[in-house]
């Protein structure tokens, strides 16, 4: 069955859903996004996905031309639409139609596209086996340039680290910023866990403050498990017991090998295993 997707106020089949060559998203990434996973039909963490979008197109000086509520009924009616019980919502706001040059003022409307379909990032057995990654040499955006907290349409610095990745035979490498310091997978938040302690990046060391990382977080938290956020070294990786990435569509997965060195037992830790059950619950709306 094809998709409807919802485009600028309405509802169209997937075949008709189709932008101008001249909208900044497209031809400059200009342009802001979400990507929300939706359980047993419940979206989750919708009012926080939508107040991060909101708080990216302010930064960016992108006025998103609908309410935030108006903008959650569009993203329920899309799934509803689409009939997703589990899956995956794609949420983007683009600078809208524009001109060949780089004034973003001359887009009148912002264009809203959302996309309701069905996602499996990495098979199961990954998430018992545990996934091997790579330090890649493409350094994270300065955040200075680009600020982290910034879920841009421009992918490219990600997309470049996600190319060593995959020349190396893995799915997934580690970014680090300009000072050498850990930043973030290409698509997902990264934490370790040393002598019992939770350890993952800031923000201000160029990691995005993703909505899955801040529910483990609070479930590492509800726990008793010590949560400390500081700048990590590619030596700290190396060395910790346990590591495991965060994100919408990896939800929580175990990390057993980085640039050829073991973690831990060579398979993903207690403490990795306690947080993703907890996070499976929580996110299927069960009782901890």
């Amino acid at each position: 069955m094809a998709l409807k997707i919802w485009l600028d106020g309405k509802l169209v089949d997937q075949e008709d859903a189709k932008i101008s060559v001249f909208d900044h998203g497209l031809l400059y990434g200009d342009g802001v996004f979400e990507g929300i996973r939706v359980y047993n039909s419940r979206i989750f963490e919708l009012e926080a996905h939508i107040r991060r979008l909101y708080n990216s197109a302010k930064a960016i000086r992108l006025d998103i031309s609908m309410s935030p509520e108006k903008l959650i009924s569009a993203v329920e009616k899309t799934v509803e639409a689409n009939g997703i019980i589990d899956g995956y919502i794609r949420l983007l706001v683009t600078r809208g139609v524009g001109t060949l040059g780089l004034n973003p003022f001359v887009c009148e409307n912002s264009s809203i596209i959302i996309i309701a379909d069905n996602i499996q990032l990495y098979p199961e057995e990954l998430y018992e086996t545990g996934m091997k990654v790579i330090s890649a040499t493409t350094v994270r955006n300065h955040p200075l340039a680009i600020p982290p907290q910034v879920k841009s349409l421009n992918y490219l610095n990600n997309i470049l680290a996600k190319i060593e990745a995959l020349d190396y035979e893995v799915p997934e490498a580690v970014m680090y910023n300009h000072e050498g310091y850990v930043a973030e997978a290409t698509g997902d938040n990264v934490f370790i866990i040393r002598d019992g302690v939770i350890y993952t990046p800031p923000a201000e060391a160029g990691s995005l403050e993703g909505i899955t990382r801040s529910v483990v977080i609070r479930l590492a938290k509800e726990d008793k498990l010590e949560v400390v956020e500081k700048n990590l070294t590619r030596f700290d990786l190396y060395v910790c017991d346990e590591f495991f990435l965060t994100g919408t569509a990896a939800e929580v997965i175990g990390i057993v090998e980085i640039d050829g060195r073991i973690i831990g037992k060579g398979k993903p830790g207690p403490i990795t295993k306690l947080l993703r059950k907890k996070f499976f619950k929580y996110a299927h709306g069960k009782k901890l």
